[in-house]
């Protein structure tokens, strides 16, 4: 699935390319064919992420906007103007580029109202700067769940996937089996502050890394790690590699049917 800076990267090539615009709205595959006629030929208003949901708004009566949740399988991808390719939901283009979802888990029209129901429900966002973190620390401070899992809850830190929590857990040494309820509030503002720089940067450069430069591959002289994520990692599918702090073969477990890794010695139990 993909993780929250993705979202709002595509927020904001969305907003930057058709904000202001009459633009053309289609459904290819005919799924959302009532709402696009209704869409097609208004303004796109603009487009928001809140962690994992995109929001695309128009000038039109209520419901206004397009709400979007990829999923596991979705894909959004802006691209010069062609004939659509596969299964398209929904398409906005204007006359050189167009914007096509495919497969995504919602796709719907909703109002103001509703999209500000799924804001508040949704946790605090790195990427907001709205967002407040104490609101994911309250979830974390009662919870006898591991900090591991708590991560992955997006009442906590909404856009937050399986990569940043590994990679935010290692970079503070902390063992992911921590309980919620045992880990204090200054731990948690650092981890937040780490994930707003982390994210920041992914948004940016449009992958991860999280590998300070002291262990960079020019600096350890090892090959660019290749990965379809892209970016430079610590602990993310590297199971059984070793470790670039410390040569410990990094672990894999499973956890609430998501992959989990990290280093035992970098991160030892507390």
């Amino acid at each position: 699935m993909p993780e929250g800076h993705v979202i709002h990267r595509l927020a904001d090539a969305i907003g930057s390319r058709f904000a202001g615009k009459q633009v053309a709205v289609s459904s290819p595959q005919g799924r959302f064919a009532t709402e696009a006629t209704r869409l097609n030929g208004q303004v796109l208003v603009g487009a928001e992420a809140v962690g994992k949901h995109l929001f695309v708004a128009f000038d039109v009566a209520e419901p206004s906007i397009v709400h979007i949740h990829l999923g596991l399988i979705g894909k959004l991808r802006l691209h010069p103007m062609a004939e659509p390719i596969g299964v398209v939901r929904l398409r906005i283009a204007d006359e050189q580029v167009a914007a096509d979802l495919h497969g995504p888990q919602w796709c719907r029209m909703i109002a103001a109202t509703q999209r500000d129901a799924v804001t508040a429900a949704s946790g605090p966002d790195p990427l907001r700067a709205d967002s407040d973190p104490s609101r994911g620390f309250e979830h974390i401070r009662r919870s006898k769940r591991s900090i591991a899992a708590l991560l992955m809850d997006q009442k906590v830190a909404a856009g937050v996937g399986n990569i940043f929590r590994a990679e935010v857990l290692f970079r503070h040494g902390l063992d992911p089996a921590i309980p919620g309820r045992d880990l204090d509030e200054k731990t948690w503002g650092l981890l937040w502050g780490d994930l707003k720089q982390l994210m920041t940067t992914a948004v940016e450069r449009g992958r991860i890394d999280t590998v300070r430069n002291e262990h960079s591959p020019e600096v350890q002289e090892r090959p660019p790690r290749e990965d379809p994520h892209g970016g430079e990692v610590y602990v993310y599918r590297r199971a059984g590699q070793p470790c670039l702090v410390c040569g410990t073969p990094v672990s894999k477990a499973d956890l609430e049917g998501r992959s989990l890794y990290w280093c035992r010695a970098c991160q030892p139990p507390r």
